[in-house]
């Protein structure tokens, strides 16, 4: 079994969508230990619409945060602490895609952050988007993870418009680019089908 962590550079970049891919691709379990907003359209809830295969299991997240805000201000809000010794991973012999919550310094208390969720044994995979200061987002991201001992298996990129933008990066980092997404006028589960076919393999070698 293999864990996959989808983080991104920011938030707004695609990582539910890319988590929709991912899932589809490997037949894999999905988990997000944390929402916050959306209580009544979960990214857990996009996922479950977006996938098409009979395989995968949706584990409840750990904890669900009424206001849709940095997971410690959402959790002070509700009048709770997030405590990180209480989010256990999901028992699976199954493949399991995990969704950060934004990006990997977002808190979710007054010392821990998403990257503290991360395991070594985790494929962390990093999206990342063509917005200006993309790319000095995802250098950071990249550099974060070097200093506490993880690595970054692959990039997707959605919606890179600007050349050299993904080539630099490459250059830079020597991290592998999984997908370079373009626009789609409509996300459904067809788009996602298609997505996932496209990165299958590359997802297979990580």
């Amino acid at each position: 079994m293999n864990s996959y962590f989808i983080t991104g550079i920011s938030t707004d970049v695609g990582k539910t969508l890319v988590a929709a891919a991912v899932t589809q691709a490997l037949k894999a379990d999905y988990w997000k230990p944390i929402q916050s907003g959306g209580i009544e359209h979960s990214d857990r809830m996009e996922v479950q619409r977006l996938i098409s295969n009979n395989d995968t299991v949706f584990h409840k997240e750990r904890y669900f945060l009424e206001t849709p805000m940095s997971p410690h201000e959402a959790a002070a809000i509700d009048g709770i602490t997030i405590e990180l010794e209480e989010i256990k991973r999901p028992q699976t012999e199954n493949n399991l895609v995990i969704e950060g919550a934004g990006g990997l310094l977002v808190p979710l208390n007054d010392k821990h952050t998403i990257i503290d969720l991360i395991q070594p044994t985790d494929k962390v995979i990093l999206v990342s988007s063509g917005y200006l200061g993309s790319i000095n987002h995802t250098l950071l991201s990249i550099e974060v993870l070097k200093s506490r001992g993880l690595s970054c298996a692959g990039i997707i990129y959605n919606q890179v418009e600007l050349s050299g933008t993904i080539e630099v990066i490459e250059k830079m980092t020597g991290v592998p680019t999984i997908a370079h997404l373009s626009y789609i006028d409509s996300l459904n589960v067809d788009s996602v089908v298609v997505i996932a076919g496209m990165m299958r393999e590359k997802l297979l070698a990580l």
